[in-house]
């Protein structure tokens, strides 16, 4: 299963999908459900739902988002260079030096790089010192423009999308580092629950629908979520560093972020289980986090909540994970759906 989900990975790493630009990514995975057998639907939003019907009418929710952080070309300059805002939250120093790729209305796509304004240390005295934000950080693009017009005859315009290279790499150690583990990385462990459960052909005992959400990034992913939905699990990246306890070899068992506490009595059943089955995990307080199941209650959506995934290092910057974070994320996922309520 590690290789299906892993290969999954590289698939959808290679479809640039930031918040608000996900059609792609978006008909990949209703492809590969339907593959599986799957029924799916679309929200009006863009989220993609996919039903798994199980032994009775209980339904619980699992989500992921497949939707990534980004830029937007904000304005182009008489130089023939592009300014950017953000699109969700990355770490913007992170990214001086990152190559990109620049989105056209009419689905031209040219290449360039992330750099600031003071980009040579052989000419600016301060190169190596300027503060690197959205402010003093451009955009070079790969293509013979001297000016605004030479740009626009490119078709590029202002809020066209800017992707950044997302440089996905797996280690023979088994570290996976990339743009956008969080959350690419959820959705596909996702996806390898419902191949296990195609291929074993298990019903679980209650039914699940799946949602890939889209918009989490920019704070409003699952605010809408079906009527039936009894709860709702986000599976979304585990935080490390500073006082949390988490690793990239663990799956996180979130008990509160930013929008306050997760359930009590289901946080309480991950943790019964990841003991169960001794999976290696971590219990954590996130004071800069919120996720699917955030949006979900302040949709106002009559749910139980729940967060939990593998450990990520460095989010929203060059991000790693280990094969044993993903192997016990998905094991506790299976554990969750297959035992009674």
């Amino acid at each position: 299963m590690n290789n299906y989900i892993l290969e999954f990975l590289k698939e959808i790493m290679a479809i640039d999908s930031p918040s608000g630009y996900t059609k792609d990514v978006i008909q990949f995975c209703k492809n590969e459900a339907h593959k599986l057998g799957l029924k799916t639907e679309e929200s009006n939003k863009g989220n993609l739902h996919i039903y798994v019907n199980g032994q009775d009418d209980y339904t619980i929710g699992l989500g992921a988002h497949v939707d990534t952080l980004g830029l937007m070309v904000r304005s182009v300059h008489d130089d023939g260079t592009l300014r950017f805002t953000n699109v969700g939250g990355p770490i913007i120093p992170t990214l001086d030096g990152e190559y990109c790729r620049i989105i056209t209305r009419d689905k031209k796509v040219y290449t360039g790089t992330i750099l600031s304004l003071s980009p040579s240390a052989h000419v600016y005295d301060d190169a190596k010192k300027r503060e690197r934000d959205c402010e003093s950080m451009y955009i070079r693009i790969d293509e013979n423009v001297k000016n605004k017009e030479d740009v626009y005859q490119l078709g590029i315009q202002n809020g066209d999308y800017i992707a950044i290279e997302t440089k996905t790499t797996i280690t023979d150690s088994g570290f996976i580092k990339s743009r956008f583990l969080d959350d690419k990385m959820s959705v596909a462990i996702l996806f390898g629950v419902l191949k296990y459960l195609f291929d074993h052909h298990i019903t679980p005992l209650h039914s699940l629908i799946f949602i890939i959400s889209t918009f989490e990034e920019v704070g409003h992913g699952s605010c809408y979520i079906p009527e039936n939905i009894n709860e709702f699990i986000a599976v979304d990246m585990g935080c490390i560093g500073k006082d949390l306890s988490c690793s990239e070899y663990d799956v996180s068992i979130c008990a509160k972020d930013s929008s306050g506490p997760y359930d009590y009595d289901i946080t309480t059943q991950f943790i019964t289980l990841a003991k169960e089955n001794q999976l290696n995990f971590a219990i954590d307080i996130y004071p800069f986090y919120s996720s699917d199941v955030s949006a979900a209650l302040r949709g106002g959506n009559n749910i139980k909540g729940a967060l939990i995934g593998p450990g990520i290092h460095a989010s929203h910057g060059m991000e790693r994970t280990h094969i044993q974070a993903i192997e016990n994320t998905f094991k506790l996922i299976l554990a969750y759906i297959n035992h009674q309520k």
